[in-house]
């Protein structure tokens, strides 16, 4: 069995996300493995989840206080891993990221639990604390704030968008010999090509 060609590579990766989803052993089929990098060009990696995946790119949304927000707003290169093992399968794109608009921000911010949404005020994400109480006294604090009606979204909390240049699609073969289609953005197209395992 082979990676089927297809000429827009976001079809493929709807496709084999979708079968992903149908896998009941698959209990995150949107984690991805997000890697960026500090300002001393050190590679730094982390599990997020995906929103949102179309032509325009690939959505996640985050504290912009974060470590990976900071990293990205001072390098805009970066990565993104899909590895589904029950499938034998794995994706990795890379591209450069902007940040989604307002609107966007807004519209995805509406739609989480209301927990969620508190937790999003009450967490100063990446900065230390000494005890877990004072999250949690800050969890009570927004959610006594915010117990009726809705809950705004926090104004550094947003998402970004990474607009793919390079989309590989591996699938697992006997002996490792494993099957490799790389897809290169080239204008509004793309070029694709197999890769040796």
């Amino acid at each position: 069995m082979s990676i089927p060609q297809e000429e827009n590579p976001i079809t493929l990766f709807t496709s084999w996300m979708a079968e992903a989803e149908a896998c009941d052993a698959i209990k995150e089929p949107t984690a991805m493995l997000l890697s960026t990098v500090d300002a001393d060009l050190i590679p730094n990696s982390r599990v997020v989840l995906l929103k949102q995946a179309d032509d325009n790119g690939f959505v996640f949304f985050t504290n912009m206080g974060s470590i990976k927000a900071q990293e990205l707003d001072a390098n805009r290169g970066a990565a993104l891993c899909f590895y589904w093992m029950p499938l034998d399968k794995q994706i990795r794109v890379r591209g450069r990221v902007e940040l989604v608009s307002d609107t966007e921000a807004d519209d995805y911010f509406a739609q989480r639990p209301k927990q969620s949404q508190i937790g999003a005020w009450a967490s100063r994400q990446s900065e230390p604390y000494t005890q877990r109480l004072e999250l949690e006294r800050r969890i009570a604090k927004f959610g006594a704030k915010y117990a009726i009606g809705k809950v705004p979204r926090p104004p550094f909390w947003s998402g970004f968008r990474l607009c793919p240049q390079q989309i590989e699609f591996w699938l697992k073969q006997p002996y490792r010999l494993h099957d490799r289609l790389s897809y290169t953005r080239r204008g509004t197209g793309w070029n694709q090509e197999r890769l040796y395992p």
